[in-house]
């Protein structure tokens, strides 16, 4: 006998004791008729657990489930929590965050007190979707790692929603390949059990969309977004589908298809509104401002831009707020305001970094050496461009990072430095060579048929 039995069999004699005693019941009182109290005696003290027959007996007489009195949880505890697991998921999506995170920590706790690991998890997950949203990546990962440490024995599927959230979050802090990993990784392995999670791999394969493109691995985006359309009629998470037109648009624009991007971001935006994610429906807005830039409106894109900085600015959304104001900074020197663009670059600085939005911090800095070279300040625009180049060398940004010497390399040949200038293009050129190399290398593995 184990001593995992002896303190089930203690912990069940002190609940049968003390609910005995609550009641105001006696031994006797509580065994009788088909028990005697010198039997309730022996549970009691715990030399001996009850059998099932005996369990659904007292738990009769005392008032309780036989599931309570054998392990303490209330009755329907765990669909009760699941159901609050749900409102706290809505008030993420259209509440306060923070009192989203509130309710997803006082879960996490009541589930932990009543060993409910599946139901801790999910708590989790919602406390590190919480601290994505609010930009705070270290603890985001933090719980992400807590929830797929409590499923490490689950099914893979089941542990997608955390690995997920954790690749995006390393993603956020500019950790591209680690991203790819993480997500490369878990398809591989869903696609080798030879029964692929539809859902599971839809989560995946839209949520790799955004490393392969920071890598330059445009072929490979535009190939896991075909895959993850193709999952889409076999999963039924509106949600998910929204995440999915989403991620889909993006890498559309990036292959010039601007027209199928805009319907892929017109049906992700009719359902999170649909839906009332207002995170999501944020995003939406933020990449209709990219591709209304990209093909020239500015002033739409503007106010697409500002729409979405709003809705994230009144969700508290700090790191996204911050990203967005990158891409309004672009498209306010574009129109020429390069003081206004200029202005909102150096404030963002200061909070963007290397292990907070390293894409972004580069992009603020191309864009501040951009400015400096338009008012003819040779010194600081080398100055952004080589504190860019360093942020996206250092995150793997390999098509951004060939941009950025291309730059360098016009400033420096410009200014009379020749073999400075053919340095700078040949690490353009090394670059390009290898566009959109990953830590595994080749592509993840398609669905067995």
């Amino acid at each position: 006998m184990t001593s995992d039995d002896g303190d089930d069999r203690l912990l069940i004699g002190r609940r049968i004791q003390q609910l005995r005693a609550e009641r105001g019941l006696t031994q006797r009182a509580l065994a009788e008729p088909a028990y005697t109290a010198a039997y309730v005696s022996t549970l009691e003290s715990g030399k001996a657990r009850p059998s099932d027959t005996a369990l659904r007996y007292l738990a009769g007489r005392l008032g309780v489930s036989a599931e309570q009195l054998a392990t303490g949880r209330p009755a329907h505890l765990a669909t009760d929590l699941r159901s609050r697991l749900a409102d706290a998921r809505q008030a993420l999506c259209t509440g306060e965050p923070a009192d989203a995170a509130a309710q997803f920590t006082a879960l996490a706790g009541e589930a932990d007190r009543y060993g409910l690991a599946d139901e801790r998890a999910a708590a989790l997950v919602g406390s590190g979707d919480c601290a994505l949203e609010a930009g705070e990546l270290d603890q985001a990962i933090g719980h992400f790692r807590a929830a797929e440490d409590l499923l490490r024995d689950a099914p893979l599927p089941q542990r997608i929603p955390a690995l997920r959230g954790r690749a995006v979050a390393h993603l956020l802090a500019g950790d591209l390949r680690y991203s790819c990993y993480l997500l490369e990784s878990a398809i591989d392995q869903l696609n080798a059990a030879g029964l692929p999670d539809p859902q599971a791999l839809l989560l995946l394969y839209s949520a790799i969309t955004a490393p392969y493109l920071d890598l330059g691995a445009h072929h490979l985006a535009a190939q896991a977004a075909e895959l993850a359309l193709a999952l889409a009629p076999q999963v039924d998470d509106p949600a998910a589908v929204a995440r999915l037109h989403r991620s889909v648009a993006r890498t559309l624009l990036a292959e010039g298809r601007a027209a199928e991007a805009d319907a892929s971001l017109a049906r992700a935006q009719e359902l999170y509104q649909q839906l009332r994610i207002r995170t999501e429906l944020a995003h939406c807005h933020w990449m209709r401002g990219y591709l209304r830039a990209q093909d020239g409106d500015l002033p739409a894109a503007e106010r697409e831009l500002r729409t979405a900085r709003r809705i994230l600015t009144e969700r508290r959304a700090v790191l996204y707020v911050q990203q967005i104001d990158v891409e309004l900074a672009d498209v306010l020197r574009r129109s020429g305001r390069s003081a206004e663009a200029a202005a909102l670059l150096a404030d963002l600085l200061g909070s963007l970094h290397p292990s907070r939005g390293a894409v972004h911090a580069g992009a603020a800095h191309r864009l501040l050496g951009l400015i400096a070279e338009d008012r003819g300040e040779d010194s600081d625009a080398e100055d952004h461009y080589r504190s860019a180049l360093a942020l996206l060398e250092h995150a793997g940004a390999t098509a951004d990072s060939a941009d950025l010497c291309r730059l360098l390399g016009d400033l420096l040949r410009r200014t009379g430095r020749p073999e400075e200038a053919l340095d700078a293009y040949r690490a353009g050129l090394a670059h390009r060579a290898t566009p959109g190399t990953t830590t595994l290398g080749p592509a993840p593995a398609l669905p067995p048929l």
